[in-house]
């Protein structure tokens, strides 16, 4: 089977995770190769997600490494034979690599929670947003990438629309809301989307207003994907140079503990849906 040249996301936290797997039970990748009848080579290969790996390897370097739990063994497993290829394949060579490796894990998410401070979560978007905001990335788009990148958002939101629906959980600040994106026709359908999906069962919606009087500031805004397993969650946020993924433990724990903290200031949905409902009557 030929390597792969540009694994997925997906396929290399599968590797880091084997990876960890044997190096928390102090098992060298010599060690691990010559178990699983392999080769040091191919050992490196799957750890850096450029080679599969069979289902009774996994199990197998996991009974070694004395793993026994069962619900992230079998997580692995079930990433290990992720043999189709999704939706967002269609989209490779345009869209860039970060966005298709958000969906994926959006995909396979079992629980989203999502923190804004300045934009409306892509989940939530209408398509007269998208199309604004989309105008101003720079480089600048070409008009046919500007309509397969709202294409490709618009299929992201299925995990939300479509049964069975993954449960959804934001936390979005006033200005984000505020902001008249695209005008105001387009801010005040806006508002009316996230309302719109704010009353499905599944959907939890969380304004922080500008009122909070224990809310630090800016510096949050955040997606915290919940995996099978929790050894599995991932954070994807922005920095100066780009989105990033986070999958280290002490990291993430760090996350949970400042969207717990953001949610502590947070209005509940009752509350938050009223101030959308002012917000509208504002427009």
């Amino acid at each position: 089977m030929p390597l792969r040249s540009n694994p997925t996301y997906r396929q290399e936290r599968l590797g880091a995770e084997l990876r960890k797997m044997r190096e928390r039970a102090g098992v060298t990748a010599r060690a691990a190769a010559a178990l699983l009848s392999s080769s040091p080579m191919y050992q490196s290969h799957v750890e850096n997600g450029r080679s599969g790996i069979s289902e009774d390897r996994i199990r197998r370097l996991a009974r070694h490494c004395a793993c026994d739990d069962s619900a992230y063994i079998d997580a692995l497993v079930g990433m290990a034979l992720e043999r189709g290829k999704g939706w967002w394949e269609e989209y490779r060579g345009i869209v860039v690599p970060v966005g298709l490796n958000l969906a994926e894990l959006e995909q396979h998410a079992v629980r989203i929670q999502t923190f804004q401070m300045a934009h409306i979560p892509g989940l939530l978007q209408t398509e007269d947003h998208m199309r604004a905001a989309f105008r101003y990335a720079s480089p600048e788009l070409t008009p046919q990438d500007l309509e397969a990148y709202v294409a490709f958002r618009l299929r992201r939101q299925h995990v939300i629309t479509e049964s069975p629906a993954t449960p959804y959980e934001a936390i979005i600040h006033e200005a984000a809301l505020r902001i008249r994106v695209g005008g105001r026709k387009t801010a005040h359908a806006q508002l009316e989307r996230i309302l719109e999906r704010s009353e499905l069962d599944h959907v939890t919606l969380r304004i922080l207003p500008f009122a909070a009087e224990d809310f630090a500031g800016a510096g949050h805004s955040m997606d915290y994907l919940h995996g099978v397993a929790p050894q599995l969650d991932t954070v994807q946020t922005e920095t100066g140079h780009g989105s990033v993924f986070i999958d280290a433990e002490p990291l993430l724990k760090q996350y949970r503990k400042r969207y717990d903290r953001v949610a502590g200031s947070a209005l509940n949905p009752a509350e938050s849906r009223d101030l959308i409902v002012h917000m509208l009557q504002e427009l």
